[in-house]
């Protein structure tokens, strides 16, 4: 009896580490990541159970092009373990109007089977009214959200393998800058995103410092036989503490001190700008004054700006400065007569 439960729960996990296409997973690491889970199994059982058991009830294909072979389920089934609860549900679909705001549409494309799950389990629930919830909620960005950059399927699926994998990958990148094609060969380290564009953190050929490669930029990439290279004290949250995506101006915080009108006064008592912040009224006035302790950075910068004369600030000069210089060069422009197409 013992033995038996053993192979169900063995089974069970397999169903969960299999991804869907175009996504593939070899069978050194899918034995791998058996044995991490505690189930004692040799590479021939395995196979038996992948062409055998598991392909005979579930739409198991396998790529064999090249050794070692890659497993994969169609990409239409989707399979739920443990189940979906109601409030588990209304997350998923709530999430999802957040995030096709912010990422790829390839990669909220991976959700989908979740997602179909979610919203087939609120359509059910037809006592208590959840089932129109998916259509009377919505998650709207903080700001104007761009379409997020379309990246292909394959591409997406392979740069997560190879990160999650620790692998190398050859890649042929259009650069920015010249708009040429170049070929490198990347060692990720992380991924990013950011104002809907996602980014790959990766040393480049047998260089050391970390690089930024946009994910759409990427016109074809392969696991490359170069074994992959560690970037020594490479550290996530510190690279991106360091300003890699916030240009920061120092590394200390600034207070800053600036008056606000009425909506932003409010705004900022909901969702503040900052842990340590207070905001007094001003007698006889509705404006308030705010002194919040900030990253000297230009995202906050970039913030204020967007206020436009909601707020006057006041502290640091730096940025008083900047943000005349910039309402002058405004004003410079709008005094220009404009091109006619």
């Amino acid at each position: 009896m013992s033995e038996s439960r053993d192979t169900l729960f063995r089974f069970l996990t397999m169903l969960q580490l299999i991804p869907r296409y175009p996504g593939r997973i070899s069978t050194p690491v899918l034995l791998e990541k058996l044995r991490e889970r505690g189930f004692i199994i040799d590479n021939r059982s395995l196979q038996r159970d992948l062409r055998g058991r598991i392909s005979q009830y579930f739409p198991l294909s396998c790529d064999d092009s090249k050794k070692p072979y890659r497993w994969f389920f169609d990409r239409d089934y989707h399979c739920n373990l443990p189940a979906l609860d109601v409030p588990s549900a209304l997350t998923l679909v709530l999430a999802e109007e957040y995030l096709k705001g912010l990422l790829p549409p390839v990669v909220i494309g991976q959700l989908t089977p979740h997602l179909q799950s979610a919203r087939q389990l609120l359509d059910e629930v037809q006592r208590n009214g959840l089932s129109q919830w998916a259509k009377r909620v919505r998650a709207i960005p903080n700001g104007k959200a761009l379409i997020p950059a379309r990246l292909g399927e394959v591409i997406w699926q392979t740069v997560a393998q190879a990160l999650l994998e620790q692998r190398a990958l050859d890649v042929t990148y259009l650069s920015r800058s010249r708009e040429e094609h170049k070929i490198f060969t990347l060692h990720p380290q992380g991924l990013v995103s950011r104002h809907s564009v996602t980014y790959l953190l990766a040393t480049v050929n047998d260089f050391e410092d970390i690089r930024q490669f946009a994910l759409q930029r990427i016109e074809a990439a392969d696991f490359s036989d170069t074994p992959w290279q560690e970037s020594t004290g490479f550290n996530l949250d510190e690279y991106i503490r360091g300003g890699a995506f916030g240009y920061p101006q120092n590394t200390d915080d600034v207070r800053l001190i600036a008056h606000v009108e009425p909506q932003v006064a409010w705004l900022l008592t909901v969702t503040p700008l900052a842990e340590e912040q207070t905001l007094t009224p001003f007698p006889d006035s509705d404006w308030q004054r705010l002194e919040a302790v900030v990253p000297d950075d230009q995202q906050t910068l970039w913030w204020l700006r967007g206020m436009g004369a909601s707020v006057t600030v006041i502290e640091p000069k730096a940025w008083r400065d900047d943000m005349r210089a910039t309402a002058e060069k405004i004003l410079a422009q709008l005094d220009q007569e404009p091109v006619s197409s």
